[in-house]
């Protein structure tokens, strides 16, 4: 199990991560664009499919083609956390070595997007203020690492779930399963 939940974990946050950095360095060049956070979410959901696989790939190969719910649920519970855990990691390398500068991008970005979605100057003033809070929370490193873990894990859980549902299987009497 160790080897497979390596792999898997290790190909989706390496693929999550490139692209929250091309995303960085998109919202870096032009803060001024209005996002696309579809395509974002498609993008995760696209980079934890290997959940999927992952665990897929166990139950065929280690397991005689049978899982539990339980056990699925574990494999795909522990893909997640690398995933995300490499996410994280990737993360605070952008923003304190690549890409320095992107917070206040990403600051200006969401302040255009308020200006663009037709908010008031009241609005605007409030929203700049909660940026600023934001920006100073920023700065710590416990904060930083629960924001960004909240970026992406609960997604993977919830396609960890429905993995686990979709690929659990019972053996049929007289075979023997091991998780």
């Amino acid at each position: 199990m160790k080897k497979n939940v390596l792999v898997f974990g290790l190909i989706s946050g390496v693929v999550i991560s490139a692209m929250m950095v091309y995303a960085a360095s998109i919202c870096c060049a032009n803060p001024e664009m209005k996002g696309n956070d579809v395509l974002g979410y498609a993008g995760m959901v696209a980079a934890f499919s290997f959940i999927f696989v992952g665990i897929r790939n166990h139950r065929e190969k280690y397991n005689g083609g049978f899982i539990t719910f339980g056990g699925a649920f574990k494999i795909g519970f522990y893909i997640s956390l690398i995933a995300s855990t490499i996410y994280v990691l990737a993360g605070w390398w952008t923003v304190k070595s690549l890409f320095p500068e992107f917070l206040d991008s990403y600051i200006q970005h969401v302040l255009y997007v308020e200006r663009l979605d037709g908010a008031t100057a009241a609005e605007l003033q409030q929203k700049t203020a909660e940026m600023a809070d934001f920006k100073e929370n920023y700065k710590n490193p416990l904060f930083f690492l629960l924001v960004t873990y909240a970026e992406v894990l609960p997604l993977a859980l919830i396609i960890t779930l429905i993995s686990a549902l979709l690929l659990k299987r019972k053996p049929k009497a007289g075979n023997v399963v091991a998780g």
